[in-house]
């Protein structure tokens, strides 16, 4: 079997020149992975019961070493990474040095299902491109999507950012960029956007769109912080903080609860790091009852998005906030939602926030949460029992979720279009579908991510295929 194997330059060379046609492509594939994986569609393939726990090895120097097994349907993957040990990213006494490259260095191996080596990648630039395209794949289900906040200004920093313009460039008008310090990495990260490619800007729809640097040094740091985290339709944090990188009053007052938005949090990796304000991780899993709210307010899911649900023994926030496994669904078992068209996704950016909160609203107070159950995993748990799915996993017994009932299947969308069971049981199943779009589209969302080996395998293969197709890096015909 042939084997690619590709340098930091070859992957970046492959990325930096993507089309949104060749990114919905490999969201396409990713998103299909992460279904498998959550929901045990496919017990030989990505499944979660076939996937390693990842090893972690830390060093008297600092530096963090995790060796990250995977499978698929269709291969075995193994990444190794160093991760330098981060100083205290938040705090004035231990700033982070001038020089100092938190990046994940290491390589991918990549081999068939049957153990032939068909890849060998450099990890630097993968592992955060990965990460930012599984966050894609909600930042395209968001109803609006004008101004960005993204803390940090690294790789993980600049793919976010880069591939919501690739997707979303056309409606987004304002990215705001904070960090530290005035550095060289975050001048680099500022510049790499103002000074992009104007052709390409423009065919992309982001040629108009403005962008600031923030250092957190700034005397007025505060009042800007407060209304670039609120203003924001999208919030990203990719920093490896120990302290919450914004004052959580910002977003649970009553004005900052007025908009809806999307919290991608990939940047802290250890139960001592946070980026997000535990109060508003709970305030995002708290079960809201009936009644009218006097205060207009986009809702809460009562759950948070995880890419595994390994975040809540690995992320500080989770940790902190006390986050159970009721409280969290897997991306995968929600992901393939994006085959529906919300409502509302293609209205114009004139709609104002108060109609959005509450259309937002009205759409998750229907989901009637009840027993403690969040009104997420109770929608799904319904369906579950109508199309008789509604039992354990037998596979899974040791990943519960606010899904459990649910594990398998719950999100078969092969139900709203068959023939099968009365006219009024498919209507109701269709009903749930879309209230859950609703949310994900206009309501609040918090999505933490870790990593998986998972992301790195299925991506990493889509990057052989398309460098052997544009004859990129050195492939050994017999290896």
């Amino acid at each position: 079997m042939p084997l690619t194997v590709l340098s930091d330059s070859n992957v970046k060379q492959i990325l930096n020149s993507l089309t949104k046609e060749e990114v919905e492509t490999l969201q396409t594939g990713l998103r299909d992975s992460l279904h498998e994986y959550s929901t045990a569609t496919n017990s030989s393939g990505a499944a979660a019961v076939n996937q390693p726990k990842r090893t972690v090895l830390e060093s008297n120097n600092g530096t963090t070493s995790l060796f990250m097994p995977s499978t698929s349907s269709t291969g075995i993957g193994m990444k190794v990474v160093t991760l330098a040990g981060p100083p205290s990213y938040a705090t004035n006494d231990c700033p982070l040095p001038e020089n100092k490259d938190t990046t994940p260095q290491g390589a991918l191996t990549l081999m068939s299902a049957d153990g032939q080596p068909f890849g060998f990648l450099n990890a630097e630039e993968v592992t955060a491109f990965r990460t930012a395209l599984a966050s894609s794949l909600l930042m395209v289900r968001r109803r609006k999507v004008k101004t960005l906040t993204v803390f940090g200004a690294g790789k993980q920093a600049y793919w976010h950012v880069r591939l919501a313009l690739i997707l979303r460039g056309n409606t987004i008008k304002k990215v705001h960029l904070i960090n530290r310090d005035f550095n060289k990495r975050a001048t680099s990260l500022m510049k790499a956007f103002v000074g992009f490619d104007a052709a390409t800007k423009r065919k992309e729809g982001w040629y108009d769109t403005t962008f600031d640097l923030t250092s957190l040094k700034y005397v007025e740091v505060d009042r800007l912080l407060k209304d670039y985290v609120r203003a924001a339709d999208i919030i990203i944090c990719t920093t490896p903080s120990t302290e919450p990188l914004f004052d959580h009053t910002v977003l649970t007052n009553t004005e900052g609860r007025k908009r809806a938005r999307l919290i991608i949090a990939v940047g802290s990796y250890k139960p001592h790091m946070i980026e997000v304000p535990p109060e508003v991780i709970k305030q995002a899993i708290k079960v809201h009852g009936h009644g009218h709210h006097f205060h207009k307010r986009a809702e809460e899911g009562g759950v948070i998005v995880v890419d595994t649900l390994d975040c809540i023994q690995e992320a500080g926030e989770l940790k902190q906030a006390g986050v159970g496994p009721d409280r969290t669904v897997e991306l995968g078992e929600i992901v393939l939602l994006e085959n529906l068209v919300p409502l509302d996704l293609h209205d114009d950016d004139s709609t104002s926030d108060t109609d959005e909160s509450s259309r937002s609203r009205q759409s998750v107070d229907m989901l009637s949460p009840t027993d403690g159950i969040s009104s997420l995993a109770m929608a799904l748990r319904d369906s579950a029992i109508e199309d008789g799915s509604g039992t354990p996993t037998a596979k899974s017994p040791s990943r519960k979720s606010s899904f459990t009932l649910s594990r398998k299947g719950s999100f078969s969308l092969r139900s709203r279009n068959s023939s099968q069971g009365p006219t009024g049981r498919k209507k109701r199943q269709t009903e749930k579908e879309n209230e859950m779009c609703s949310w994900l589209s206009s309501g609040n969302v918090i999505y933490k991510s870790v990593g998986m080996g998972l992301m790195d395998l299925v991506v990493g293969a889509d990057l052989v295929k398309i460098a052997r197709s544009k004859n990129i890096g050195v492939t050994i015909d017999d290896f």
